[in-house]
């Protein structure tokens, strides 16, 4: 079971979407890629629900969670699944979603980026999976 996860930035043009929806496709088709964690905060981790949403359907063998950095945050009913990973709730908020991001990674074996810019978290992120040498895929360079 291949695990996949997504760092973007916060501000994210719908023009990418078509180009991360294949991303997902193929991670899923070519890659097995069976469980997706997504984050809860900006365009990018919208765009990326709504695309797992649409596909998930197509794909009973495949799952998505939203992975929070934050209690208590209003629940899209819209979504399966939401988790808090253990420990987080301890975390200051100041520090909850670069922790929240660094579980994720830790829990994945595939990671999909959007960085447009070098800096902010997304391009912090996506420098790191570079180092520990995991799978990278990116819309952007589409």
């Amino acid at each position: 079971m291949a695990v996949c996860t997504f760092f973007g930035h916060r501000d994210c043009s719908d023009t990418v979407r078509p180009a991360l929806r294949r991303v997902v496709v193929e991670l899923i088709e070519g890659h097995k890629a069976e469980v997706f964690y997504v984050g809860d905060r900006g365009s990018f981790d919208r765009m990326v629900r709504g695309i797992l949403r649409e596909l998930v359907p197509s794909y009973p063998h495949t799952r998505y969670a939203v992975v929070l950095a934050y209690l208590p945050v209003p629940l899209d009913r819209e979504e399966p699944d939401t988790m808090l990973p253990e420990g987080l709730e301890l975390v200051c908020p100041k520090y909850a979603i670069s922790r929240r991001n660094d579980w994720m990674l830790r829990h994945a074996d595939m990671v999909v980026t959007y960085v447009t810019h070098p800096w902010g978290g997304a391009a912090k992120f996506s420098e790191k999976v570079r180092r520990m040498g995991k799978q990278v895929f990116s819309p952007a360079r589409l």
